[in-house]
């Protein structure tokens, strides 16, 4: 029953946000629009900001799947966009609220997460410092995330997959050559 009450309090904030601003909507708003009281919410939630971090966290997690492997990344970046891309509103709402945190932190985890299994995956039989491959996995979740809020930012009109293909062009071959670079068992 929790999971389901979740789940409607988010659909709920989803729908309100086709009709006014994040900013512009209460908890009022959304216990009247979700048929339930003000303390059914707040047994669930903090805040609306709380609300939006579990919609992030948990429905949206699902968006990436198991496209974590230098074969699907791409595939894998994609889902993110879509997920995106199906959640419009949702995801210009939260980009232009003051706490848009919320949306970058599960940009920020979503491609930290794909980035490290590739890492992972193209890392095995080398001898790298876990730190080293979190740093590299840390500097490409920064380009990727920065690609997307900056598409966020105007609109998202242009294509994400020339988006990704481009990506894809500029950095073929470079984690691979990262990962070579920080190899501590070139020198033995």
């Amino acid at each position: 029953m929790s999971q389901t009450t979740k789940k409607a309090l988010a659909a709920s904030l989803k729908k309100l946000l086709s009709e006014k601003s994040m900013d512009k909507i209460t908890v009022v708003d959304i216990v009247e629009d979700c048929e339930v009281n003000r303390q059914t919410f707040y047994y669930h939630f903090k805040d609306i900001y709380d609300l939006v971090e579990w919609i992030y966290t948990n429905e949206a997690s699902k968006a990436l799947g198991n496209k974590k492997t230098y074969a699907t990344w791409q595939q894998g970046f994609m889902q993110i966009f879509r997920y995106v891309l199906e959640n419009k509103e949702f995801a210009i709402n939260t980009y232009h609220s003051i706490n848009r945190e919320h949306l970058e932190n599960y940009l920020y985890n979503e491609t930290y997460n794909l980035l490290i299994g590739v890492i992972e995956e193209k890392a095995a039989g080398m001898i790298l410092k876990d730190e080293d491959k979190a740093f590299i996995a840390h500097f490409y979740k920064f380009a990727f995330v920065g690609l997307m809020l900056d598409w966020i930012g105007k609109g998202m009109k242009d294509d994400p997959s020339g988006i990704i293909e481009r990506v894809n062009i500029l950095i073929h071959g470079s984690i691979i050559k990262a990962l070579e670079n920080f190899r501590t068992d070139n020198h033995i």
